[in-house]
């Protein structure tokens, strides 16, 4: 949930809170530690607060890089793609020596036909042709014969090599994926939105969604994490099936969510922005073990088009803005950035609002 307070930083603030958080805890500027301060900073995953609260004033690497694994796919996706990489490198070492031998192989047989073939330039008895036919024989069947044993290596080292490339691709596709939920996570995120800007085409027919899960702290604190967590697979359970193939859906951090839209007009992606409304106020958030119901939960959103912004970052500060203006005049309900003014809600600048 976000409050006024939380709408104050910017982000030169966010990343100078992080440098001196990490400074004062005798923390190195890695990229993994920086993700993980990014949490802490933000206070948007209090269980990994927690943990690393618990390592005290000056944690190892290991302890942080434990805590990593655990809540950020994405921190050990160095590690895992080195890995992959070291494999695909002996590999393709064993191929090339493959290679090599079957090189010195065919030059041996080569020097054996030159030397035949000017034997046979002489006066050669009957028995020296038999000899020279037989060692002929013999040198062309051991060549096939280690022909066939590098072709068939050749092939079970292309097997394999296709093994290493779909684990990678699986990684990297772990890497890109909220542990959580199971969708796009920031890292994602921030690419595909980037990549609305990559062409005339992506700035005129494209649109930002930002939904966040209204008094979602109080769900946390009430009914502790592990409630919390299955509220959130739930909500984006609903939120994936209420859009269209080809949007992009992502949790962009806490209980925020991300849709990027594209051939869509501003009312066209207004009304699924509203459909995912209510159809996350209108579920059942019961526990199946205890029946205890949970909801009713219900979200608040905003809407920019990526013809309003000069590019990625503009768009999802503007979507935000809708956001804010979203909380700000009683939640559950739908904002377009085009309905406010100057960042200013106008009169009429709710689109759909629950009486």
């Amino acid at each position: 949930m976000r409050t006024a307070a939380a709408k104050s930083y910017q982000p030169a603030d966010i990343a100078t809170k992080i440098a001196m958080t990490m400074r004062q805890m005798g923390v190195i500027g890695l990229p993994r530690n920086y993700e993980i301060f990014y949490e802490i900073c933000t206070g948007s995953n209090e269980a990994l607060c927690d943990d690393v609260r618990a390592l005290g004033p000056l944690p190892t690497q290991d302890q942080l890089d434990r805590i990593g694994r655990k809540y950020l796919a994405g921190s050990n996706g160095p590690s895992v793609v080195d890995d992959v990489r070291d494999q695909v490198a002996t590999k393709i070492e064993e191929v090339m020596g493959l290679l090599r031998r079957e090189r010195s192989s065919l030059e041996k047989y080569g020097n054996i036909l030159d030397k035949t073939s000017s034997g046979l330039n002489n006066q050669i008895t009957q028995d020296i042709l038999l000899r020279i036919v037989g060692i002929m024989s013999a040198a062309t069947e051991s060549t096939l014969e280690q022909g066939r044993q590098i072709a068939s290596s050749i092939v079970d080292k292309s097997a394999e090599l296709e093994k290493v490339k779909i684990t990678l691709e699986e990684y990297k596709k772990l890497a890109d994926t909220d542990p959580l939920t199971h969708i796009w996570n920031r890292r994602a995120f921030d690419r595909a939105l980037a990549s609305v800007y990559d062409s005339d085409k992506g700035r005129m027919f494209n649109a930002l969604i930002i939904a966040d899960i209204d008094r979602f702290k109080e769900f946390n604190d009430r009914h502790g994490h592990p409630v919390g967590d299955r509220i959130l697979q739930l909500v984006a359970d609903i939120v994936g099936a209420n859009v269209q193939p080809g949007m992009f859906v992502a949790r962009t951090g806490g209980e925020e969510f991300a849709i990027i839209a594209e051939g869509m007009s501003e009312e066209g992606i207004s009304k699924v922005a509203e459909a995912i409304r209510t159809a996350v106020e209108a579920a059942p958030f019961v526990s199946a073990d205890t029946g205890m119901n949970y909801g009713p939960v219900t979200m608040s959103m905003g809407i920019c088009m990526a013809s309003e912004a000069t590019g990625p970052e503009d768009l999802y500060i503007k979507a935000d803005r809708a956001l804010y203006a979203s909380k700000v005049s009683g939640r559950n309900q739908v904002t377009r950035h085009s309905a406010l003014a100057d960042g200013k809600v106008r009169k009429n600048w709710f689109i759909y609002r629950k009486d």
